[in-house]
């Protein structure tokens, strides 16, 4: 009878089966290392591009910080200008207030009736004054409310005085004093 030694056989199919199953698991392993190589470098790279998206976020909200501080700068200056615009509107809508108010004083006033006292303070203005009777002091205080200049009249004070021997009207008044807008539109539209 023949005898085949198996051993032989069977050793190098055990050696067969670990080797192929050694480069499996090596196989499994260079797959995976080389996967986790691939995730580690796509994670390396979505950093890097982060961070300088970072980078020129900060230089973009540095440079605009620098205009909103620009334009802030200039809201300040507008501001200033515009309230010196205002202004100098203002003493040109008046400059010529004082001088109307005396030359409407002057035509409203009739005869044998005079100014004593012209005061005028924020523009409240007292006057004070004599007239020949009672009639003339009225006609005066007519003219007064009639006039654009002058508001709010009130007479405070009216008393007979005898000066140099004739009887005369002493009067004061009270009144507001007030400027017509006037057709001229140079100072509007001064707005910065």
């Amino acid at each position: 009878m023949i005898h085949i030694n198996l051993l032989p056989v069977r050793a190098a199919q055990k050696r067969a089966k670990f080797q192929r199953e050694i480069f499996y698991f090596s196989s499994a392993m260079i797959l995976a290392i080389l996967g986790c190589f691939a995730v580690y470098v796509n994670l390396k790279i979505h950093t890097v591009k982060t961070k300088k998206s970072i980078e020129v976020y900060n230089q973009e909200i540095a440079t605009l910080k620098s205009v909103l501080a620009e334009v802030a700068e200039f809201k300040k200056k507008q501001k200033d200008y515009q309230e010196k615009l205002d202004v100098l509107a203002d003493l040109k809508s008046k400059k010529s207030g004082p001088i109307h108010l005396l030359d409407d004083l002057n035509k409203m006033l009739p005869e044998k009736l005079w100014i004593e006292t012209f005061q005028e303070t924020s523009g409240t203005i007292k006057i004070t004054g004599v007239g020949v009777s009672e009639k003339t002091v009225a006609s005066f205080i007519t003219n007064l409310e009639a006039s654009p200049y002058y508001r709010d009249v009130d007479l405070k004070i009216t008393k007979q005085i005898q000066q140099d021997g004739v009887k005369l009207q002493s009067f004061e008044v009270d009144c507001k004093s007030e400027f017509p807008k006037s057709n001229d539109s140079n100072h509007e539209g001064l707005k910065i």
